[in-house]
Parts: C-alpha cells; sequence; structure tokens
C-alpha cells in the first residue's frame, strides 16, 4: 500500500513538470515584427535664425554700433507680433579683426562685435513680413542665415503616427500568423522609437511681383516605428 502511494505522488509531479514545461515552451514561441507610421504635416511656426555684426575702430564703438542695431530689430518683431518669449540671444562676442598681407603681415582692421538671435514665429503666414522688417531695420548689420519652417507642438502628428504604426504592425503579424499556420495571442513587449522631424535650414525666396518675402512653409514627415511581440499558440 505505501508502494502504490509513493507511486502516485511522483506520477502527480511528473504531471506538474510537464505542465510547467508546456508553458516554457509555449512562452517561446512568439513573432516579432517592426513597423514604421507616418504623417504628413504643415508647418505651423518658422524660426528665424539672424546675426547682427559691425566692425568698428574700437571694441566699444563696435559693441555700440551692434547694440543700437540689435535694439532696432527687437521694436521691428514687437511691432510686427513676434512675442518677446520668442526672441533668444544665442551668442555675443567681441573680438579684434586682422587683415593679412605679404608685405604687412597682420594688420589690425578694427573690432568685430556679433550677437545672433533665434527668432521663433507662430503665425508662419506672417513670416516672410517679419523677415522683411528685421532686415529692413537691421540693414548691412544683419546677416539672415536662414528660416526654418517646423511643426510647434507635433503631440497630435505623432499620436496619428504611432497608430497607424501599431496598425501596420498587427497586419503584419496577423499575415504571418497566417503564413505559419498559427493563432496569434497576446503581446508580450512593445517598443518605440520616434524620429526627430528634420529641421533644413531653408533660405527665403522673394516674390517677383511685390518684392516681398515669401516663406514656403512645404510638408514635414513625422514618424513613429515600433517592434511588437506576439506569443502565438
Amino acid at each position: 500500500m505505501k508502494m502504490k502511494r509513493t507511486l502516485a505522488i511522483l506520477l502527480s509531479g511528473a504531471l506538474l513538470t510537464g505542465v510547467g514545461l508546456a508553458s516554457a515552451q509555449a512562452a517561446d514561441r512568439y513573432i516579432n515584427v517592426s513597423a514604421t507610421g507616418s504623417v504628413k504635416v504643415t508647418p505651423d511656426t518658422v524660426r528665424i535664425n539672424a546675426t547682427v555684426t559691425f566692425v568698428g575702430a574700437t571694441s566699444s564703438a563696435a559693441q555700440s554700433t551692434s547694440a543700437s542695431t540689435a535694439s532696432a530689430i527687437r521694436a521691428a518683431l514687437k511691432a510686427n507680433g513676434v512675442d518677446t518669449k520668442y526672441i533668444k540671444s544665442q551668442n555675443l562676442t567681441i573680438y579684434p579683426e586682422y587683415n593679412y598681407t605679404t608685405d604687412k603681415g597682420s594688420v589690425l582692421v578694427g573690432y568685430r562685435a556679433s550677437q545672433a538671435f533665434e527668432i521663433i514665429v507662430r503665425n508662419a503666414k506672417n513670416a516672410g513680413t517679419v523677415v522683411d522688417a528685421i532686415v529692413a531695420a537691421g540693414g548691412d548689420n544683419l546677416n539672415l542665415e536662414g528660416v526654418t519652417p517646423f511643426v510647434f507642438d507635433n503631440t497630435a502628428a505623432t499620436n496619428a503616427a504611432r497608430t497607424d504604426a501599431v496598425t501596420r504592425a498587427k497586419a503584419k503579424a496577423a499575415h504571418y500568423a497566417k503564413l505559419l499556420g498559427v493563432k496569434l495571442s497576446s503581446v508580450t513587449t512593445l517598443d518605440e522609437t520616434t524620429a526627430p522631424s528634420p529641421y533644413p535650414i531653408m533660405m527665403a525666396t522673394a516674390k517677383a511681383d511685390s518684392g516681398a518675402t515669401q516663406i514656403d512653409l512645404g510638408q514635414q514627415d513625422v514618424s513613429v516605428s515600433v517592434a511588437v511581440r506576439w506569443a502565438i499558440k
């Protein structure tokens, strides 16, 4: 009687071990897929990069003229609806400038004072007018390095791209499951990669009919990539 009871316990343990193995093997069965979702958006904001620069006989003279020009540009920005919180100084420098010749070597020609600005124009349609205004205010002391259209808040576009990515991943996984003759179970992992939107520097273009500057906004892609693992049964 003792022997039979011991055998029954051993058989029960073996059955439990078999269930554990089956679960482990099932957990090791999966399909990995990756997919990218993308949506096109029209930029609603324009970034302007500009630098005030002037060479004077002395560093104080150069700085004084540079500061006056910068003040005129700030006034022009304010007059054209650009909030001061969207005007940022990026760099301020004063340094001696030399001219090199073979007979005299390096000759001091003056001192260059420069101040760089990053300007955000929230109303993209007004960006061309803003460009014209600061060029008029800065004159020959202003270097306009370029303008960059972009989407100020791309949350909605990112959500749409994410939805597209997951939809594509589901369709791909379902297709693989059909090809392999298996069924999809639950999702075990999901990893997301969001690519930053490229902000290419685009130079302003001028209208031939009016002489006013026009900023071409174009379209940009907002993309989200996902890698998803489905358990299969």
